[in-house]
C-alpha cells in the first residue's frame, strides 16, 4: 500500500516533502498559449464579410463604434471580470414501494402418501410447492445546495474569433500566511458586452470556466490522505 502511494504521489509529494516550513510559492506569470494544456477556441463561424466605405463618409459598415475606446479589443489587452455567482438549489425526492407475494399449492394425498408408513411417509411430500416472499424499498434523498462568489479579477485577451468574438483567461493569486487562493477565469465574450469601463459580468461569458480554491495547509489538513483516495477508487464496496 505505501509503494502504491508513492506511486501515486509521484514527483508532487517529493516536492512537497521539500517544501516542509516553507511557504507556498507563487505560480510564475507565463504566456497562456504556451501552455500543456492549451487549445485554441474553434467554433461555427460566419462566412467573413468584405469591408465597404460610403461616399463621403468616415464610417466603415460593420464597425462597432466611430471613436477608437479603451476596452479591449485585441490580443494582450486587459480586462476586469466580475464574477458574480448566486446559485441556490434545492431537491427533495422520496420514493416507497412494498411488494409480498405467497405461493402455496399443494395435494391432501400425493402419491397416495396417506397410505405409506415409517420412513416413507417422511421422504413424500404432502405439498408440491409452497413459497413466500417479501420485498419492501423505501427511499429518500434531499439536496440543499447554496452557492456564492463575488469577487473581480483580471482578464487577458489571448485569442480572437473570426467573428470577433474575444477569448480571455485570468488568473489570480492570493497568499495569506501557508494558504494560497487561487481564481481562474476563462471563457468567450463579446465586445460589444464589454462596459465603457472596461469591465464584463461573469454571466455574460460564455463557455465560462470559473475555479476557485486553494492550496496549501489548510487544504492539506481537509483532503483525504493518499491512501485514503486510493482506497475509495478500488474498493467496490
Amino acid at each position: 500500500m505505501l509503494g502504491l502511494a508513492a506511486a501515486t504521489g509521484g514527483c508532487s509529494s517529493i516536492e512537497r516533502l521539500s517544501a516542509i516550513g516553507e511557504r507556498p510559492a507563487l505560480s510564475a506569470i507565463e504566456n497562456p498559449t504556451t501552455q500543456p494544456g492549451y487549445k485554441p477556441v474553434q467554433m461555427p463561424m460566419p462566412a467573413p464579410q468584405a469591408a465597404s466605405y460610403s461616399p463621403n463618409s468616415l464610417w466603415r459598415n460593420g464597425s462597432r463604434a466611430f471613436f477608437k475606446d479603451q476596452r479591449a479589443r485585441q490580443v494582450g489587452d486587459l480586462l476586469t471580470v466580475q464574477v458574480n455567482i448566486t446559485d441556490r438549489a434545492t431537491f427533495d425526492n422520496e420514493t416507497k414501494r412494498s411488494r409480498t407475494n405467497k405461493e402455496d399449492a399443494g395435494i391432501s394425498d400425493f402419491a397416495g402418501s396417506k397410505l405409506l408408513s415409517g420412513s416413507a411417509a417422511l421422504v413424500m411430500p404432502g405439498k408440491i410447492l409452497a413459497a413466500d416472499s417479501t420485498a419492501q424499498s423505501d427511499g429518500k434523498g434531499s439536496v440543499n445546495r447554496h452557492e456564492a462568489l463575488q469577487t473581480n479579477v483580471a482578464a487577458v485577451v489571448t485569442q480572437i474569433l473570426p467573428n470577433g468574438n474575444l477569448v480571455v483567461e485570468g488568473r489570480q493569486e492570493i497568499r495569506v500566511n501557508f494558504e494560497v487562493r487561487e481564481l481562474i477565469v476563462a471563457g468567450i465574450v463579446r465586445p460589444e458586452d464589454i462596459q465603457s469601463d472596461n469591465t464584463i459580468d461573469s454571466a455574460k461569458i460564455a463557455q465560462a470556466r470559473i475555479a476557485y480554491g486553494g492550496r496549501g495547509q489548510i487544504t492539506d489538513v481537509q483532503q483525504p490522505r493518499y491512501g485514503q483516495q486510493v482506497l475509495d477508487v478500488l474498493l467496490p464496496f
